[in-house]
């Protein structure tokens, strides 16, 4: 019997597909963003002490208060604004399901919602299920190698109608690495004031923000932060992407409704981890050193990078980077990526892929996306075979 889809146009997502594509061609996979390295043995070492102690069983739905607790003077210390522990935070099975009851809770049939392209893929089919229609802004892409992608706010703007529910950003900017100006936040300001426009703040690589840059988030800004679901997560924090734990800081109405569809997508989330985080992210250091770790990763592979035909851009943020293969061949990104695989061992993501039409000439700009969340022999190794491209 057939079912009629309500996702027809989704497939297997590009991630899934190309790390497929790197184990069944024994590759280095440097394409899915995720360590492969392990977590800090404190941390691990956190959780058995959590099971052992009896934290077994189904936790508060929301969260429990250790892990809401430490999230609060958190944010409080770095943003400066004040989440109520029990009534505006809520922790989620990872930052997607943060994002799908976000947008499931505020989204209504024929609400529209602005999305920046290049965007993570999550966001189009939660607008989907959730009845909205998806309004797709492009962001302007560099000229040349020491640019990076950035908003014209002037197309979101004309993008706004009086059907515009919601608008979601995503800084750090997963694929392109961008960070927010306080020129930025201003500009989101003036698009939203006087409206009733919703804002989604997924903010996933909060900490992983490269000087002189520095992490802006919304909630830094009250405006913003009054109308906003601000999301984080621990697995790009704490090398635990597998865990699954993340979170949303939301005003009160906002955090009512979405904890309405929080309980019925997952419930919770699993109980030693919440209280494993909780003990370990009180010390400021599990987050604060994280840019200097990353940033000796950036710089390695954009050094080995520099002995080869590719061109590397500049990674203000994430564990991504961008690089152009112009030099190398013409062909499309999706094509390049699969090209690469098979006959030169390294897998990358295609940053096509993050568009509505990954064939479309303008979706197309000879850009792969480098994850260099990688141990350094692996990277050494990608470098290694990259040269000879």
């Amino acid at each position: 019997m057939d079912l009629d889809s309500k996702l027809p146009d989704v497939g297997t997502t590009i991630f899934t597909v190309m790390s497929k594509m790197a184990a069944d061609h024994q590759a280095i996979n440097l394409g899915q963003g995720f360590p492969d390295f392990n977590t800090d043995p404190k941390l691990l070492e956190l959780v058995q002490e959590a099971m052992n102690s009896g934290h077994n069983q189904y936790p508060y739905m929301p969260g429990v208060e250790p892990l809401r607790s430490t999230i609060a003077d958190k944010v409080q210390t770095l943003y400066r604004h004040s989440y109520n522990k029990d009534t505006e935070i809520t922790i989620t099975s990872g930052a997607t399901e943060a994002l799908m009851a976000s947008i499931l809770a505020s989204v209504h049939n024929g609400d529209e919602v602005i999305v920046i392209d290049p965007c993570y893929d999550s966001y189009v089919p939660a607008i989907r299920l959730a009845g909205g229609r998806p309004v797709r802004v492009n962001m302007i892409a560099p000229s040349n190698t020491t640019e990076t992608f950035y908003v014209n706010w002037a197309d979101v703007q004309a993008a706004i109608t009086q059907n515009t529910r919601l608008i979601i950003l995503n800084f750090p900017h997963n694929p392109t690495g961008t960070t927010l100006t306080n020129d930025d936040l201003d500009q989101i300001e003036s698009l939203v004031d006087g409206t009733d426009i919703l804002l989604i703040s997924d903010e996933v690589y909060e900490h992983i923000v490269f000087a002189p840059e520095e992490h802006l988030s919304l909630a830094s800004r009250p405006k913003l932060a009054d109308r906003a679901f601000v999301i984080s997560s621990f697995g790009k924090t704490t090398h635990t992407t597998g865990w699954k734990v993340g979170y949303c800081c939301a005003p009160q109405p906002l955090t009512q409704e979405l904890r309405k569809v929080h309980q019925f997508l997952v419930f919770t989330v699993p109980s030693p981890f919440q209280y494993a985080l909780a003990n370990y992210t009180r010390d400021p250091a599990t987050y604060l050193n994280l840019p200097q770790f990353y940033q000796a990763k950036r710089d390695r592979l954009a050094a080995g990078l520099a002995n080869t035909r590719f061109n590397a851009y500049p990674c203000p943020g994430t564990f991504f980077m961008l690089a152009d293969y112009s030099d190398i061949s013409n062909i499309s990104e999706t094509d390049f990526a699969v090209w690469l695989t098979q006959e030169h061992g390294v897998t990358v993501i295609p940053v096509s892929a993050f568009y509505a039409d990954p064939s479309a000439e303008a979706s197309n700009h000879q850009l792969i996306r480098f994850c260099f969340a990688k141990t350094d022999e692996m990277l050494d190794s990608a470098i290694n075979l990259l040269s000879k491209v």
